[in-house]
């Protein structure tokens, strides 16, 4: 495979300019604070394995500033009282300052997420508009409906906000999770307390500063940085937050869950882990299956939820799928995410890395086959080549837990049910895919995969229209579309009597 990494040849620097880093503080009420504690810690550059700055570090006392903001916002101040069209607005003029923007904020999550620039630049910071004003849109039509009741009852509901909401994203996506929670939140009238991943909390500092420039109110969007440990269990926690938003492990949410059960029962809504199959059948274009099925886990350097890390193919096309994958791997380009010409930069965070090529051991000592990749390359920063695993089983750790790395396993089958059965035995739910031809199989496939989205002919289409979370220990709730609004509302029944009605 291409592998070049940074340091080798040319600079990030003869890429684009890196503009200093501005934001380092919490934002609480409003304003850059430094923590109670006044402790920092490190964001680091995967390229490097260095520092790039030091930032505050919150933990319990900071959350607890950041909720008792957010709880005055929302019981005294404007934000949830004012028209749906006016908070439509103000979420419009946020968008547009992201897109003045775009070039600083791509920047950010290279330099401390490893994304590649390119990909930053011109769809997820452009996509976190689209958020916006997606929500901007729907922020002024929520209504309730009129009840057909019994008795001389007149009756209707009413769709209000939740009230203070804590948001702990995760490190892979720090732009496009901040707004997939954060837009249904603020466009419902809700305020928030979001903590970033202490890996990736560059870009959320700035989208504060975006906020208020945009003219959301003090206090109704806070950012804290911390570690799960302190400040994320603090919000699991709290007692006076009304709903908590987690995307990221399965272990981690059964204990955002129990805290949140042993607090003030807030809800909860979690996506999870994944271990997502796509089932490539025979009549499949071969040129068009290996794409997706490349792409669906090396795409983001396969550190993405939905990754399509268990591929299933028939028989029939199982050696021109191998011998195809082999060759994208073969041309894919690891390497420094400000270079044009890199598909895959490296991985997020140090932990995360030496995890990855744990797994790729885990599956050499196994008896999977080693097709290509399998290690580390270069003496600096977290890059790990495209690795692929045929011969695969079922049982193997590979095949069973979520690697969230640029590992693929290859699995053959022979009939559609066996692919079904196999697909479905996971513990997870997130995602599936399917290649065929066929509309019949195509359509019982879809209906028989317990997956929150299922590709046809495709993979990773995400839109902000289409609702996905998962099944299973993949989580519950929905993000996107006017499902994820739903998250952030209540319903409430208002009843009054109709004395002396000519009709019931």
């Amino acid at each position: 495979m291409a592998d070049h990494w940074n340091g080798s040849s040319q600079s990030s620097e003869s890429f684009v300019n890196i503009p200093p880093i501005k934001f380092t503080k919490l934002f609480i009420d409003g304003n850059f604070v430094d923590s109670v504690s006044g402790k920092t810690f490190e964001a680091i550059d995967p390229r490097t394995g260095e520092a790039i700055t030091r930032v505050s570090e919150g933990d319990k006392d900071d959350v607890d500033l950041a909720v008792k903001a957010a709880r005055f916002a929302f019981d005294n101040g404007p934000w949830p009282r004012l028209s749906g069209s006016e908070r439509g607005r103000i979420l419009m003029k946020f968008a547009d300052l992201i897109e003045q923007n775009i070039e600083e904020l791509a920047t950010l999550e290279a330099i401390n997420g490893g994304k590649l620039f390119s990909l930053c630049k011109f769809m997820e910071v452009p996509g976190a508009a689209m958020t916006l004003r997606y929500y901007a849109g729907a922020a002024d039509k929520i209504y309730g409906t009129v009840l057909k009741l019994s008795k001389g009852l007149q009756g209707y509901t009413l769709r209000e906000p939740i009230g203070v909401v804590g948001a702990i994203l995760p490190w892979n996506f720090p732009t496009s999770m901040f707004f997939i929670k954060a837009a249904p939140a603020l466009a419902a009238g809700c305020t928030m307390v979001i903590k970033p991943a202490e890996q990736t909390p560059l870009s959320a500092l700035y989208y504060a500063h975006l906020a208020k420039l945009a003219g959301i109110p003090d206090g109704v969007l806070n950012v804290v940085n911390g570690f799960g440990e302190t400040a994320g269990a603090a919000i699991s926690s709290h007692m006076d937050i009304d709903k908590v938003s987690f995307t990221g492990s399965t272990e981690v949410g059964r204990k955002i869950m129990m805290a949140a059960a042993a607090s003030n029962l807030k809800p909860v809504s979690l996506e999870l882990g994944g271990k997502s199959p796509l089932l490539i059948f025979d009549d499949a274009d071969v040129d068009e299956a290996a794409k997706f099925a490349f792409n669906g886990i090396f795409t983001s350097k396969g550190e993405i939820c939905v990754a399509s890390s268990r591929i299933y193919v028939q028989e029939g096309i199982y050696d021109k799928i191998v011998n195809k994958l082999i060759e994208k791997a073969n041309a894919w380009v690891v390497g420094d995410p400000f270079d044009p010409q890199v598909n895959q930069g490296p991985q997020t965070n140090k932990n995360q890395f030496e995890k990855i090529l744990s797994y790729i051991e885990h599956g050499k000592r196994e008896g999977a086959t080693l097709l290509t990749g399998g290690n580390s390359i270069g003496q600096k920063g977290y890059y790990i080549q495209p690795t692929i695993f045929a011969d695969v089983k079922e049982d193997m750790i590979i095949a069973k837990e979520e690697i969230f790395g640029p590992v693929m396993s290859l699995m053959k089958f022979k009939t559609m049910e066996e692919a079904i059965k196999r697909a479905n035995d996971t513990t997870y739910g997130l995602a599936a895919g399917v290649i065929t031809k066929d509309l019949n199989v195509a359509n019982t496939v879809s209906r028989s995969v317990r997956a929150g989205v299922v590709w046809i002919n495709c993979y990773l289409l995400l839109d902000v229209g289409c609702p996905y979370g998962g099944y299973k220990m993949s989580g519950f709730g929905r993000e996107n579309g006017m499902h994820s609004l739903n998250e952030y509302l209540q319903t409430k029944s208002v009843v009054t009597p109709i004395l002396d009605s000519p009709w019931h």
